[in-house]
């Protein structure tokens, strides 16, 4: 294993686990509760501080802050956590807050994550695999947001919201209501315009699997009933494993409303 490298205008303070080759570069500052797994980058002028992990070979580019407190005045102080996964890229002055009582204590980013610059993710947000924010999204707290989504610039996400999987939100939008697995988001209110049609056919999603989804999302806007009961119904007609996960999203909890088709 190579040797950590630690420039020497550098602070890391007494307690921090740094981890084997690990490099921290000029004028980073790593707190005493911060734990740096292997082949963490650190390229300068970075503050990590709190109870704080980054999970291996994550680059964390200039005038970023991880770890701070929530920008939530119901915070007094008590523990609370951030955890970022493994191989992720956190670009130029991206913010990530530690959790809060009242959301479980804890904020945290899976792996292989893009951050650009000047992104935020607030406390208790959740944020899964192979996510992309694109430069100055505001992910409020409580967010949910599932694999392989990726968020235009200068969009916002409204606390509580969650983000099925798969799904893209374009750029400059207000995202305020439960966006579904695969959907196609934009305009400037959120609105929900079809499917992630790109996103799919580049993960290879079978031919037959895309048409039961463009079936499902035209009888989510057309069908008779409530939405919940309208997904109900694609639960029971349809054997795609990906409407399935349509369904599963929208009939689990939330403490939003949805974002419905032809809205």
């Amino acid at each position: 294993m190579s040797a950590t490298d630690i420039h020497p205008s550098a602070i890391v303070e007494d307690g921090a686990e740094i981890g084997s080759g690990c490099r921290i570069g000029p004028f980073c500052h790593v707190g005493a509760d911060v734990k740096l797994a292997s082949g963490v980058h650190l390229k300068s002028h970075v503050v990590v501080c709190g109870d704080t992990e980054i999970g291996e070979d994550t680059v964390v580019f200039p005038f970023s802050v991880l770890g701070e407190i929530p920008q939530d005045l119901k915070f007094k102080g008590e523990p609370a956590k951030l955890i970022i996964g493994a191989r992720n890229r956190i670009r130029e002055h991206v913010t990530m807050n530690s959790g809060t009582e009242g959301g479980g204590g804890v904020t945290k980013v899976g792996d292989d994550g893009l951050f650009m610059a000047g992104c935020h993710v607030a406390h208790d947000a959740q944020v899964a695999d192979r996510v992309i924010l694109v430069n100055n999204v505001a992910v409020g707290g409580h967010v949910i947001i599932e694999d392989d989504v990726i968020v235009g610039g200068l969009s916002g996400i409204h606390q509580f919201v969650r983000i099925g999987r798969g799904a893209i939100i374009g750029a400059v939008t207000m995202v305020a209501k439960d966006v579904i697995p695969y959907g196609l988001v934009q305009a400037p209110r959120g609105e929900l315009d079809g499917l992630n049609l790109v996103g799919l056919k580049r993960k290879g999603v079978p031919r037959q699997d895309i048409m039961a989804l463009r079936a499902a999302i035209q009888m989510l806007a057309q069908g008779e009933g409530t939405f919940q009961e309208r997904a109900l119904r694609l639960g029971d007609d349809s054997e795609s494993e990906y409407v399935r996960r349509i369904v599963e999203f929208v009939t689990s909890h939330s403490d939003r409303s949805f974002m419905t088709p032809g809205q």
